[in-house]
């Protein structure tokens, strides 16, 4: 072979794409130089702040820094003054008159406390048939009674076993001043009659018929009072006949003085409730 074939093989062999590797070593480092330079850029200022404390106070732990000096508290224009605590301190006199407020609360007290010790003992038979309750209260008595000690079925006129029980009852009201209220209350049973056309009417005369007996036994009428609560104030189930039976009654309620629309006046309902007037 001649040397000119040979040479011209040999010019063939040469890669003529070596310029390429350069060219992107070259493109590599100005890459990494654009990375370096956005990143400079983009420093977070509160990561470099706490970086630049921190070597502060690694290398110049002595060095005083520069916190603010204290300010002095500014004077005030007008100097607070601190107003008196009053403390009660009556007088002689008003220490004798809420004693004597104090004293009235407490007589009517056990004014009402021995009226309910009475009526349970006149009613003891009554009690114990659970025809008749007793409650009591600081400021009033109530008195329960089974509608069928009094009435008939749907009847407002007493029957007779009532008299003797209203009379035992009048025998110990009598004297109090206390008003008295007169409740009548019935079951959910509707009635619709000539006489009675709900049982609101029912109810109200039942209570006015024991009001009657009890002026007939010598109770003062101003000291009466009516309500008629029909089948509204249950204290047990309608849906069954002890229900029934327990919801259809009448109250008789002894009033305090001090709550008594009519059994005081102003100044003794004040003097009874202990009320600066």
């Amino acid at each position: 072979m001649s040397r000119r074939k040979l040479r011209a093989i040999e010019d063939d062999e040469i890669n003529h794409d070596r310029w390429l590797v350069s060219y992107a070593d070259f493109i590599t480092l100005l890459f990494a130089f654009f990375v370096v330079m956005y990143s400079i850029a983009s420093v977070n200022n509160a990561k470099y702040e706490t970086l630049a404390e921190s070597l502060e106070e690694a290398f110049l732990p002595h060095e005083k820094k520069n916190t603010p000096e204290p300010q002095p508290i500014p004077e005030q224009s007008q100097p607070t003054t601190i107003q008196p605590i009053v403390l009660d301190n009556p007088t002689a006199e008003e220490k004798q008159k809420r004693q004597q407020l104090s004293d009235e609360i407490l007589k009517e007290r056990r004014g009402l406390k021995k009226v309910s010790e009475n009526l349970e003992e006149v009613l003891e038979p009554y009690i114990d048939d659970n025809l008749v309750s007793v409650k009591r209260n600081d400021f009033w008595v109530e008195l329960e009674m089974k509608s069928d000690l009094l009435f008939s079925s749907g009847q407002a006129e007493l029957s007779q076993k009532a008299f003797p029980v209203l009379k035992k009852i009048a025998e110990v009201i009598r004297l109090l001043p206390n008003m008295i209220n007169v409740e009548g209350h019935t079951d959910n049973i509707p009635i619709d009659n000539v006489d009675f056309p709900s049982n609101w009417d029912l109810s109200a005369a039942r209570a006015t018929s024991v009001v009657r007996q009890l002026i007939q036994n010598n109770i003062k009428p101003e000291r009466l009072a009516v309500v008629g609560y029909g089948e509204f104030h249950p204290i047990a189930d309608n849906n069954t006949e002890e229900g029934r039976f327990r919801n259809r009654r009448v109250l008789l309620v002894l009033m305090s003085q001090a709550f008594a629309r009519y059994g005081a006046s102003d100044e003794e309902r004040s003097r009874l409730l202990n009320i600066e007037r």
